[in-house]
């Protein structure tokens, strides 16, 4: 006797391949058989008549890790409503492990204010464990974060970094990657990160596909220097023999929109020359950002404590000003989405603020800095639509949300978070397999579960097939759609119907079950490359 039976619904693999109509039947966790399943007998039986029955879908960008709602607030609620079962943390240079002092933690702290944390891990294995501990709704695996290492040598430091250093990361890099680790990421556009050269990061690159993880890369610049950027990832991967992955590529700023082609260009020659290349999308025009990434990038040096004491210089706060004002920012299109402040300021543009204070926007960004010790975040009005119609439809192109797992409660905190992490998986299916019909539901699906799963190396994952674990969304494809906006993004999306992780039941008829969480940790295995 089975455990479960999905009957009469429509086998969306996760392959790519056209879909087809199948039963699913679910033992022990595990898909146990598929096909036409008219006598067999399970503790329950789900009709799927009507409906599209998937994989449930992987976000590789995620950082519902370093937000800390992975472990503060495990259900995440708004990740379940958009059909998702597996979450990558780790990214854009920044991990929760491993630390070499407790301190390290402070690189997180663009995110989350690190004074309120409490943590009891320093290595990898012993995050993995804690995570298990609080038991996520979702299953989690991890990249180890090129700024998490630098900072763990370096600390707050602002010079060249010496071999020796270099030799320590690649020490603590290969033994995260042994207790699990799925790869490296590097956050190149963010402070400890920026001082990284080729050798430096080579270096690392080649560390992490020894031990058969990936090289996942935000680069350093994605403004007028974005080709020049995505020629440095390409050229480090190669260099190094690495599967790569660029997170959310995008061009940002309308004045640099023209560059999205070259950059598919670049990234189309690399796969020709071998190498194993993706690019993470999702699918908005407003960006998410830490406020700081406006300030010249010398102001940023050694960290966070020293910028705040910069700017509170009155002779240095002239000479930011400055140079702030020979950089052309619309500060009409940046809004403050968490700023740790007054709720008034939240869910307001920069320029607005500044009309109430009576001040120059560029002094205005410096005061919400030094108010907020550094953490504001805000959304920028920046990308084109056209160029992310044609990243969707990229045949290198993975779908990920670049968000993370919030439940509706937290909209109490007055925070105005980014739609995304609420409507991303959805909205794809809405907007540009339904609406606009630029994307198959198999190639939609297709590049929200398998492809991402085989990517970052998530072994029986991504895919129906027999004997593989059984993370299952079933969902009505008239209606699935996001329901986030940017005025109110604290709303479910819609469509799915059932999801199972694990092979347990988490959403029943479009409703959360409330009996537990049944995500898992999953750890890089040392076989991967032999399946």
């Amino acid at each position: 006797m089975y455990d479960i039976i999905i009957k009469n619904g429509t086998v969306i693999d996760g392959s790519g391949r056209p879909m087809y109509r199948a039963d699913l039947a679910i033992k022990e966790g595990r898909i146990s058989a598929i096909g036409d399943l008219p006598h067999r007998y399970a503790l329950r039986v789900i009709d799927a008549t009507g409906q599209y029955v998937t994989p449930g879908f992987v976000d590789v960008n995620n950082h519902s890790d370093t937000y800390w709602q992975l472990l503060a607030h495990p259900e995440l609620e708004s990740l379940l409503h958009q059909g998702i079962t597996t979450i990558v943390g780790g990214n854009s240079g920044s991990s929760l492990a491993p630390l070499t002092h407790p301190s390290i933690i402070r690189s997180i702290q663009k995110w989350t204010d690190v004074e309120r944390i409490n943590f009891n891990w320093l290595s990898m294995k012993e995050f993995l464990l804690e995570v298990e501990r609080r038991r996520p709704a979702v299953n989690f695996a991890t990249l180890v974060g090129h700024g998490t290492l630098r900072r763990g040598v370096m600390e707050d430091k602002s010079r060249a970094i010496t071999p020796d250093e270099i030799e320590i990361m690649r020490r603590m890099l290969r033994t995260a990657l042994k207790e699990g680790a799925m790869g490296l990421s590097t956050g190149l556009k963010y402070t400890h990160a920026r001082g990284a050269g080729e050798r430096e990061l080579a270096a690392l690159a080649q560390t992490a596909v020894a031990q058969g993880g990936v090289y996942v890369t935000y680069v350093r610049n994605e403004e007028e220097g974005l080709v020049k950027a995505v020629e440095e990832a390409i050229k480090i991967a190669g260099s190094a023999k690495a599967p790569l992955h660029i997170s959310h590529l995008k061009a940002v700023g309308r004045n640099n929109w023209h560059l999205m082609d070259a950059a598919f260009n670049l990234i189309e020659t690399a796969a020709l020359n071998e190498i194993q290349i993706s690019f993470d999308v999702y699918p908005y025009t407003t960006t998410g950002s830490v406020l700081y990434t406006f300030l010249p990038e010398w102001v940023t040096q050694e960290g966070r404590k020293m910028m705040l004491e910069r700017l509170k210089d009155p002779g240095v706060r002239s000479t930011v000003l400055r140079d702030m004002r020979g950089k052309e920012i619309d500060y009409s299109e940046i809004i403050v989405e968490v700023s740790t402040l007054s709720k008034m300021l939240s869910r307001r543009k920069i320029s607005e603020i500044a009309v109430l204070q009576g001040k120059s926007p560029e002094e205005t960004v410096l005061d919400l800095l030094i108010a907020s010790r550094g953490r504001a975040i805000v959304s920028l009005e920046a990308l084109s639509e056209k160029n992310i119609l044609k990243a969707v439809q990229h045949p290198f192109s993975i779908i990920s949300s670049n968000g993370v797992g919030y439940g509706a409660d937290h909209k109490e905190t007055g925070e105005l978070v980014h739609p995304r992490n609420f409507g991303t998986f959805p909205k794809v299916f809405a907007e540009y397999v339904r609406k606009q019909k630029v994307l198959s539901w198999e190639e939609a699906v297709h590049k929200m579960s398998g492809k991402p799963a085989l990517k970052f190396q998530l072994k029986n994952r991504g895919f129906l097939q027999t004997g593989y674990f059984a993370d299952i969304a079933i969902f009505r494809p008239e209606i699935i759609a996001d329901c986030a906006t940017m005025e109110n993004p604290y709303q479910y999306a819609t469509g799915i119907s059932w999801l199972m992780i694990n092979g347990f039941l988490v959403m029943e008829e479009g409703e959360l079950l409330t009996k537990g969480r049944f995500g898992s940790v999953l750890r890089r295995s040392k076989s991967w490359f032999e399946w």
